[in-house]
């Protein structure tokens, strides 16, 4: 790929070997360091998403079937649920709904990148290498409309002002007018889910700052 050719690993610049000492030796200190300074549960969760993401996604689901990024994307939503461990030492709903919005954003996130980068040169089967075009577009249907369900939740549960629902149902309606762009036939459809995939950052950006003034605020 070409996103990814000039890597120390594709390079050469490092061995398998030594990035996988390298890797294992932080992902120790950084369990050490947890179970000095956080709590038990962070430090147990922080365990989790290591072991989850290299042996679950990497190794097992990544080149073996098109819905890699759903269940693998779970490790990428466990900081939330780290974050708030290593505070409280508990789980709430309100952890829970941050986790959710973050795995239902993966999907349309990274699917819209794979639509414009060349996942199918590299022999990994995400769904738009290996699915239809419309069938795409459903399951980027679903997984954003879970999303914006998951955004809206969390703010109910964590009690955070009307005025920052109002926000999230406009950053949600964004996100869904810029899905509405993606027609099969159309001649820009790498370019509009360029426009996707970079509005996919700016959405969870600006409703993490949403949540952030509406917590300071409230």
């Amino acid at each position: 790929m070409e996103r990814t050719s000039k890597r120390p690993l594709v390079t050469g610049l490092i061995s398998k070997t030594q990035a996988t000492v390298f890797a294992t030796l932080i992902g120790f200190i950084a369990l050490a360091l947890f179970w000095i300074f956080t709590t038990e549960l962070a430090t147990f969760l922080a365990f989790v998403a290591i072991a989850f993401y290299v042996l679950v996604y990497t190794m097992a689901l990544k080149q073996r079937t098109s819905q890699n990024i759903v269940w693998g994307g779970a490790a990428g939503c466990m900081p939330v649920l780290i974050g708030w461990a290593a505070v409280t030492n508990s789980l709430s709903l309100t952890a829970w709904a941050f986790f959710f919005v973050i795995f239902f954003w993966t999907p349309p996130h990274f699917w819209a990148l794979a639509i414009k980068d060349d996942y199918a040169l590299a022999g990994t089967p995400m769904l738009p290498v290996v699915a239809t075009k419309s069938n795409v577009r459903r399951q980027m249907w679903f997984h954003t409309i879970l999303m914006i369900s998951s955004s809206v939740a969390l703010i109910i549960f964590a009690s955070l002002p009307l005025w920052s629902m109002a926000l999230t149902i406009l950053l949600g309606a964004i996100f869904a007018v810029q899905l509405l762009q993606l027609k099969d036939g159309s001649p820009d459809y790498a370019k509009v889910a360029g426009k996707i995939f970079q509005w996919s950052i700016t959405y969870l950006s600006l409703f993490s700052v949403v949540l952030v003034v509406a917590q300071l605020l409230s």
